[in-house]
């Protein structure tokens, strides 16, 4: 499937037209961010952008963008705002603020937040895929098929026009609305994507950039995240066999991994669990897949990657899966309704299938999660239409605004070697990498103070980062209470 291609100088000259046509105003509203999970309580004024569904037919069907602005604390405020872009791709980004609203409360002080839902993401005329979601756990490429043709036919609109390259349409046209000088722009994972080709588009409009976790646009998703994964599990395989009390504990963990695969790839466990969010007795058949998906999703923070060990050990020693189903369900839990898989689709069939070449299915087998997560997106993509994507959108972002580049040490999807890629391409830029930390790292550590200070000062100049230095792994669970400090305090406990 070959996307549709708008020449470098051709979309650099659509860029400069939105950039000088009016937009539309948006009325705001008092309203409440309630994040994923419901329970935030995020004061913020909301409202709807509307608008072409496709951007060559400006009078053809429109769709409504969720956006939000957080007014700064201060009675002066900036007129550059802070925008903050989710991942995924799929993610809300406004969902993401409202459980992030700690790391961003520096910023705040001076300046606005606006937040606009990508479109096709939360509250923006979502693209949702509920059978398709259902079809993960059967991996066979007809039952794909048919549930990617199921979606297709119960999409609200035209999946070829929710890409990169009209969405940074979109949040310039919400700058405009605004009235916003320029932009603070904040990118995290495949957001990272969407952060740098809005510097690529507009770079006098960007005051600052900050892409966390990056994708590299000349990478593709989807072919590494095994091998990514992979990586970050060894390391911390190896992390546990260099420390005496996690290696004494969890001797073997990779045979442990390989047997449970194959013993649940067999026959499959039935389990009897309290559920983790809700604490209803829940029924759950333990597959091969539960353990595939728990191992990948654990390992993308410290504060569950140290789980890990634990959590293989019970299931393949002592026969208790209750761990396993628990995290799984928690998992589950997290990513149902999180990502829009139907916006996800038009951005990689759009922007990465279309460029992986022939797989490596002998590197990919040689993985935990296999060559099934890459096929799939290949069978995913046979069907659904590619759309608009600029010519220049893989090639690698090389303007001169200020950026700060943040990677975690043990990202399993996006490693820091994506951020020296970054690093390598951009002349006014500084790449952090945290210690220990997983994906996205800005709310870890001394983070959230660097980058407060980076926005405020417009420079890299005096950043003082030696603070990342002491962010490091969190020590194992070796038992059901903990690690071994609290582990030993409750056993001396009267």
């Amino acid at each position: 499937m070959i996307p549709v291609r708008l020449p470098a100088a051709s979309a650099t000259l659509l860029a400069i037209l939105l950039a000088a046509a009016p937009a539309s105003a948006v009325e705001l509203e008092s309203c409440t961010l309630s994040g994923s999970t419901g329970v935030a309580a995020i004061e913020a004024r909301c409202g709807w952008l509307s608008r072409p569904e496709d951007p060559a037919e400006p009078n053809g069907a429109a769709i409504n963008l969720r956006l939000a602005v957080i007014p700064a604390l201060s009675p002066t405020a900036r007129p550059d705002a802070l925008t903050v872009i989710n991942g995924g791709p799929g993610g809300s980004s406004v969902d993401m603020y409202a459980d992030m609203v700690a790391t961003f409360a520096a910023i705040r002080r001076e300046r606005d937040i606006l937040i606009l839902d990508q479109r096709g993401t939360g509250a923006s005329n979502p693209l949702d895929c509920e059978r398709l979601e259902q079809a993960d756990l059967d991996e066979s490429e007809a039952s794909i098929r048919a549930a990617t043709e199921a979606c297709l036919a119960e999409l609200p609109g035209d999946p070829r026009f929710y890409t990169t390259s009209i969405a940074v349409q979109d949040l310039e046209a919400a700058r405009q609305a605004l009235g916003y000088e320029a932009l603070n722009v904040y990118g995290v994972s495949y957001g990272t994507r969407v952060a740098q080709h809005y510097a690529r588009r507009y770079p006098a409009l960007v005051r600052t950039l900050i892409i966390d976790g990056v994708a590299p646009p000349e990478i593709p998703l989807g072919p590494n995240a095994a091998l990514n994964a992979e990586r970050t599990l060894s390391r911390l395989f190896e992390r546990c066999r260099n420390d005496p009390a996690c290696s004494d504990r969890f001797p073997d963990l990779t045979m442990q991994v390989e047997n449970l695969d194959q013993r649940l790839g067999n026959e499959p466990v039935q389990v009897s669990v309290a559920h983790p969010v809700s604490g209803v007795l829940t029924e759950l058949e333990v597959t091969r897949n539960h353990l595939l998906i728990t191992l990948r999703m654990l390992s993308y923070a410290p504060e569950t990657a140290r789980l890990i060990p634990l959590i293989i050990d019970e299931a393949a020693s002592n026969k208790n899966y209750v761990p396993l189903a628990s995290n799984a369900l928690r998992v589950e839990k997290e990513l149902t309704g999180a990502i829009r898989f139907g916006m996800h689709n038009s951005v990689i069939c759009t922007e990465d299938v279309p460029f992986f070449g022939e797989l490596d299915i002998a590197a990919l087998e040689a993985t935990y999660i296999g060559p099934q997560q890459a096929q799939s997106l290949v069978t995913i993509c046979e069907t659904w239409p590619a759309g608009p994507m600029d010519d220049d959108l893989r090639q690698p972002l090389t303007v001169a605004v200020p950026t700060l580049i943040l990677s975690g040490e043990e990202d399993p999807i996006t490693p820091p070697e994506y951020g020296d890629m970054a690093h390598a391409a951009l002349p006014n830029s500084q790449h952090l990498v945290g210690g220990g930390q997983g994906h996205g790292v800005i709310g870890r550590g001394c983070f959230p103070r660097l980058a407060a200070e980076f926005i405020d000062a417009g420079s890299l100049e005096g950043l003082a980062s030696d603070c990342v230095d002491r962010l490091a792994h969190p020590s194992f669970f070796l038992n059901l209470m903990g690690p071994v400090a609290i582990a030993d305090d409750a056993e001396e406990a009267p």
